[in-house]
């Protein structure tokens, strides 16, 4: 089994078209509702991607994830930020699928691998976005800063998907 979400050599054109609408979500979900916290913003885009990765599946939902993130930081002003952010949120969503594969639908609210998996990701997030501030700005204080701020946009991301999966579970094909 490969883990790579670049293991197909071919795209259709309905995986081309979902990964760029899901670029869209992940772009509004991540760059609309912004709260400010040290070197940069909180949201709910990763909220998005996980939900992404886990019901259209791990290639589109990387891709989607990565997209939509750099857009939001295009976009909102932080365009040193891309690269890293690329980087950060590739290996959050490729780490994030790689633990809930094997997971069926009808447990994701009460699985424990899920919530593994949740917080895995945004640790993953979390440090490498203090390790990149710490780069960026040259201050390990400046990195070590945006943490605090990080980890509280961790659990609401966290929370938000459970609330957005119970929401859209009935109402959504999971293609996985």
């Amino acid at each position: 089994m490969s883990i790579s979400p670049l293991s197909q050599q071919r795209w259709t054109a309905r995986e081309i078209c979902l990964v760029a609408v899901m670029s869209a979500v992940v772009f509004l979900a991540t760059f609309v509702p912004k709260i400010p916290i040290p070197l940069g913003y909180a949201h709910l885009g990763d909220a998005a991607i996980f939900l992404i990765v886990f019901l259209a599946g791990r290639r589109q939902g990387v891709w989607a994830g990565c997209i939509g993130s750099a857009f939001a930081d295009l976009l909102g002003g932080f365009p040193l930020w891309i690269g890293p952010t690329i980087l950060i949120k590739f290996i959050m969503a490729l780490s994030f699928a790689i633990f809930v594969e094997k997971v069926s639908e009808e447990n994701v609210l009460k699985s424990s691998r899920i919530f593994i998996a949740l917080v895995l990701a945004t640790l993953i997030m979390t440090a490498g976005y203090t390790i990149f501030g710490a780069i960026l700005y040259d201050s390990l204080e400046a990195g070590l800063s945006s943490a605090p701020g990080l980890l509280i946009e961790s659990a609401v991301n966290i929370l938000a998907f459970y609330i957005a999966f119970a929401l859209l579970k009935d109402r959504v094909a999971i293609n996985r």
